[in-house]
């Protein structure tokens, strides 16, 4: 294990800092698909970090569009009627790659931004339109929609929530797996108190639960019919995570908003947005004294829109979209094979270059605390996966090779037989 200097003053997310504490594990450097410790030794990274490094770790066209910025214009804010070439240009490429047509672009630094960006423009949206009323936010359980206050307040994983009260009222959940419970949820409520519905399209944190067949369309549906707002959280799924640009195009879907960042720029620096259909823009772009009061200081920073323009070139150049659907199939069979082990008790993937292996039940009665060991045994022979909920996920960079596709499935058997 590759341990930092003890007595940290930097306090991880997430983390049960009473261990990290002491027991760090220092990344130094990355380079493709590896990343390295202190010692020099290197791992396969089976998660692209945090989701995001799509195109892979060192890729010096985006060092190089990011430098060359620097030195034109580092940094300018976009408020009121300032703009920069690099935010335009970037604006213009997502618009037209979106699948709405007309799309206009909200600029965050990240996800959790974007999310809080998407919510609060769907209440103002219907306050717009003349019903005030219609506030109340539908999501899912098991969903994952960031942390901050509004990400918090519609996600649907308990232990996010536990001990911080109520921060954002009128917010629900329905069945992650169940179109007809928010159809329930809708005709409870009423359609005209509930201002949208967010959904990932494969859920990410909360276990990486791909949709069921015909969900999807199936909630896309209910919602036109009930005049609500469809909130797509692509935030992991866009950028060749599913094989596409926003994570939606192959349920044809033409969500009302989509919520991006992580693969923008692989990771490269900090960027989210949403991408807002045209009708939803309409009472804000065509009708004076209407500003949509909201925004973060970074938005449209032009260093960032250069390195995500790069990014972008890069996800085309190399056709790394299609890539994630021919690697598709190699990531699920490499999986699957795991099904076999005796700790492990489901195996989910199948949709884009996502997966995650669930251990077996009695295993976790057992050990609460397998997960974490799991991750550890499975990281000492050489791979970084990722513990969500009962089940280690993996997504690497769009660049993997199905040679390094069967490492992380040799690994992660490996790790599971020193567990038991």
């Amino acid at each position: 294990m590759s341990t930092a200097p003890r007595n940290t003053a930097l306090w991880h997310p997430f983390a049960d800092m009473s261990q990290v504490k002491n027991n760090q594990f220092c990344v130094s450097k990355a380079d493709g698909v590896w990343i390295y410790d202190q010692e020099g030794r290197r791992y396969l990274d089976g998660t692209a970090s945090l989701w995001y490094a799509n195109v892979g770790h060192g890729r010096t066209e985006i060092v190089e569009a990011a430098a060359a910025q620097m030195r034109e214009l580092e940094s300018y804010f976009v408020f009121n009627d300032f703009t920069n070439p690099p935010a335009e240009a970037l604006a213009d490429r997502l618009s037209q790659l979106a699948p709405m047509e007309g799309a206009k672009i909200f600029l965050t630094t990240g996800g959790g931004e974007s999310i809080d960006t998407a919510a609060k423009l769907a209440r103002q949206y219907w306050a717009q339109r003349g019903q005030p009323q219609r506030t109340h936010i539908l999501s899912r359980g098991n969903a994952y929609h960031g942390t901050n206050g509004m990400g918090t307040s519609i996600g649907g994983i308990e232990a996010n929530q536990a001990g911080f009260g109520q921060l954002v009222p009128e917010a629900s959940r329905v069945a992650h797996d169940d179109a007809e419970s928010l159809r329930e949820a809708i005709d409870r409520l009423g359609a005209d108190r509930v201002a949208a519905f967010f959904a990932e399209p494969v859920m990410g944190a909360g276990g990486l639960y791909p949709p069921e067949p015909g969900y999807l369309e199936a909630v896309a549906k209910i919602c036109a019919e009930h005049e609500i707002l469809f909130v797509a959280d692509s935030v992991i799924c866009g950028f060749g995570r599913v094989g596409s640009w926003f994570g939606v195009e192959r349920w044809g879907l033409q969500p009302d908003m989509i919520t991006f960042a992580k693969g923008v720029t692989s990771g490269y620096l900090p960027l989210g947005g949403v991408v807002i259909a045209e009708r939803v823009a309409e009472p804000f772009w065509n009708h004076p004294g209407r500003p949509f009061r909201h925004g973060a200081t970074y938005s449209g920073h032009p260093t960032v829109a250069a390195a995500a323009l790069a990014n972008i070139d890069i996800l085309e150049r190399e056709k790394l979209l299609p890539r994630a659907d021919e690697l598709e199939r190699p990531l699920r069979d490499a999986l699957r094979q795991l099904a076999d082990h005796p700790a492990v008790g489901e195996v989910r993937g199948g949709v884009g270059l996502l997966g995650a292996v669930e251990l077996a039940p009695d295993l976790l009665a057992a050990d609460p605390g397998a997960l974490t060991r799991a991750q550890l045994a499975i990281r000492d022979f050489g791979v970084i996966v990722r513990p969500l909920g009962k089940a280690l996920a993996v997504s690497p960079p769009l660049i993997i090779s199905e040679s390094e596709i069967e490492l992380i499935g040799k690994a992660m058997w490996e790790g599971l037989d020193a567990l038991a």
